[in-house]
């Protein structure tokens, strides 16, 4: 049979036009039509009347950037970032909280609605501080030989080039004022022109600091980060690219949830935004409606961020995760909070699960909290379990909304939503939901 190439419909005049932005999806971007297809705007909000230029124009939609707005929304912002028209970081500081909050909350239910084929109202929304919340961040390293200077930053929207930041207005105060002495210290060591990226957190006890460099690093340059170490009080970890990281200090890292003390490796994954992960484990917790006699199964367990807090409440807690150091991790902190009804397993969820140890158990009620490719591995075990309630917390609506529906062609009903404004100014929509059983 004869194929026939066709080529991408390209843009090739600089053609503009006049829009009415009528909505503002998750990722930020205004929503206007156009000659009958849908087209996304950046830079744009509900309600603005913009001249735009076309930049991508396909069969089923089209994309375009502002080139003039004729009229403003009473929702625009000015974006507190100095670096927020480069930084591929945050997608939406033009827009105030609230509309970012309502346009995913928006979006969260629409998606609920296909699956569910019935309307879905998001119930609430679970948000904290807007500012300063980022507990987390990689900063990448890249020595420019033009310039004759170190680059430290985040990466440009759909681009390997970094963004020389000073400030970041979302990551919480003790990490911002990090950013400047670390630029200057990084770039006063022999090894400077050798460096990958470095990862800064903040744990309850202090920040911490993660350098990887590429080649071993001369006496004079531990010196030197030793001394940054001592004068700023950070936890400092070298990655030379081996298993192990190297401690240039003995401190552990931790945090506090439900009065739990959780040591963490720093390599281990922790939720970015603290306050939001100290309500969404209370309204698990809530939604779970736990009882002293309740067998709980945690999927995706990670270093047990729901899974201790739950042993609190019930008879016996099972945790199960893929990656083996976050169940060592888990383990250890059970042991720490004298848990000694909390167990963990380490298994690929994405693989067969019924011929698992603890797959044997019953369990009445059952928490998921998968990564970005959902849980279609396990939702005919959870079904199987006939649980009498799930809570599945999401970073992903679109497989949310396909797992839904195993649940709900099992007789299980949505009952409650929440969005969790996680990551406020981007273009992340986490969430989580409910199901009974009818």
């Amino acid at each position: 049979m004869a194929q026939f190439y066709v080529a991408k419909q390209r843009v090739t005049t600089q053609q503009r036009i006049t829009v009415t932005i009528e909505a503002l999806d998750p990722f930020g971007q205004g929503v206007a039509r156009h000659k009958g297809k849908t087209l996304f705007v950046a830079g744009a909000l509900p309600g603005e009347q913009a001249e735009v230029m076309l930049t991508e124009d396909k069969r089923q939609f089209a994309r375009a950037k502002v080139t003039r707005l004729i009229s403003r929304s009473p929702a625009r912002v000015t974006p507190r970032c100095p670096h927020y028209e480069r930084c591929g970081g945050c997608q939406q500081q033009h827009a105030d909280v609230a509309l970012q909050q309502q346009s995913k909350a928006q979006a969260l239910s629409r998606m609920l609605r296909q699956a569910a084929a019935q309307d879905v109202a998001v119930d609430e929304v679970i948000a904290g501080q807007p500012w300063g919340y980022r507990r987390r961040a990689r900063l990448g390293l890249q020595w420019q030989n033009k310039a004759q200077r170190l680059q430290m930053g985040f990466r440009q929207e759909a681009s390997n080039d970094l963004v020389d930041i000073q400030q970041c207005p979302i990551l919480v105060p003790e990490l911002e004022a990090l950013l400047v002495p670390l630029h200057q210290c990084l770039s006063d060591l022999r090894a400077v022109r050798r460096l990958g990226h470095v990862e800064l957190v903040l744990a309850d006890n202090g920040p911490l600091m993660i350098l990887r460099h590429l080649d071993a690093l001369h006496a004079d340059d531990r010196e030197k980060l030793e001394q940054f170490s001592h004068k700023h009080q950070l936890m400092l970890f070298l990655d030379a690219g081996e298993e192990e990281l190297s401690a240039l200090n003995e401190s552990t890292p931790f945090y506090q949830s439900h009065q739990l003390k959780l040591t963490f490796s720093p390599q281990d994954f922790i939720q970015v935004n603290d306050g939001v992960n100290q309500q969404m484990v209370a309204k698990a917790i809530a939604w779970l409606d736990l009882q002293p006699e309740d067998r709980v199964l945690d999927l995706f367990c990670g270093m047990g961020n729901f899974t201790l807090p739950i042993g609190i409440f019930v008879h016996n807690v099972v945790g199960v995760e893929g990656i083996a150091a976050l169940v060592r991790q888990a383990a250890y902190n059970a042991d720490l909070n004298n848990l000694k009804n909390v167990s963990f397993f380490q298994h690929n969820l994405e693989e067969e699960v019924s011929r698992q140890p603890w797959a044997a158990q019953g369990f009445n009620k059952v928490l998921l909290d998968p990564a970005r490719a959902g849980a279609a591995g396990v939702m005919a075990h959870v079904v199987k379990l006939a649980p009498d309630r799930v809570v599945y917390v999401s970073c992903n609506p679109t497989t949310l909304a396909r797992d839904s529906q195993t649940l709900l062609s099992a007789g299980y009903q949505l009952e409650r939503v929440a969005m969790l404004d996680m990551f406020p100014h981007t273009r992340h929509l986490e969430s989580m939901v409910l199901f009974r059983k009818t």
